[in-house]
């Protein structure tokens, strides 16, 4: 039986939330050459595998924490998910942007989150880890106690891992990057040949750069 780390990254392939091209690699706006490309918007538009990560959240949250106050999605990608958690679990909800509005309140936590209240922030992504953080100390900002992340899928970057530790931020995930090579592999997305890229680019990120050598050449 499928585990839900793998179970999701297949769904997330097929509908192409992840997309993988390690012979085309994707520039992300860090500058970084990378041969996936992540973006969980997408699920939004199939019901079937939106009403399953929502279920999972909520799953997740409720084994992990335990008096949950408030949600907190992170703007944009997790701004829906985390409202269709919060009304599953029927709990108050707001939103973090990444930078306060330029004009009216200039809010940067849209809804009313109140001091003291135990908060969950939900995320879509991680990656380094830094906008997440940054969300989270919004929260913290606002008199809330953040008891935790949890997030739809993860890079597993070893500075991700490090960041959140130093933060004290428990960070719990439906799926995760090892998880999605072996989905990859299964679906027939990918060929085994390309699995060595695929682990080479996420020991070194920042300074990867693709093979003019062609695996299924070999």
């Amino acid at each position: 039986m499928k585990d839900i780390a793998t179970l999701l990254a297949e769904k997330l392939l097929k509908i192409t939330a992840i997309k993988l091209q390690p012979a085309n690699p994707f520039t992300w706006a860090s500058g970084w050459n990378s041969p996936i490309y992540t973006d969980n918007r997408k699920t939004l538009s199939y019901p079937d595998v939106r009403t399953f990560i929502k279920v999972e959240l909520c799953r997740l949250i409720m084994e992990n924490f335990t008096d949950v106050d408030a949600i907190a999605g992170v703007a944009t990608g997790a701004i829906a998910q985390g409202a269709m958690v919060a009304d599953e679990l029927g709990l108050p909800y707001a939103y973090v942007r990444s930078t306060p509005k330029d004009h009216g309140l200039e809010n940067l936590i849209e809804g009313n989150l109140k001091p003291g209240q135990r908060v969950v922030v939900i995320e879509d992504l991680i990656s380094t880890g830094a906008s997440s953080l940054k969300a989270v100390e919004a929260v913290r900002m606002a008199g809330c106690e953040v008891v935790g992340m949890a997030a739809i899928f993860t890079y597993l970057f070893p500075q991700a891992e490090e960041a959140f530790a130093k933060a004290g931020v428990k960070l719990y995930a439906l799926s995760n990057y090892n998880a999605m090579l072996d989905a990859a592999v299964n679906i027939n997305y990918i060929t085994p040949a390309y699995i060595e890229t695929l682990r080479e680019w996420r020991k070194d990120p920042a300074n990867w750069e693709p093979s003019t050598d062609n695996p299924a050449d070999l």
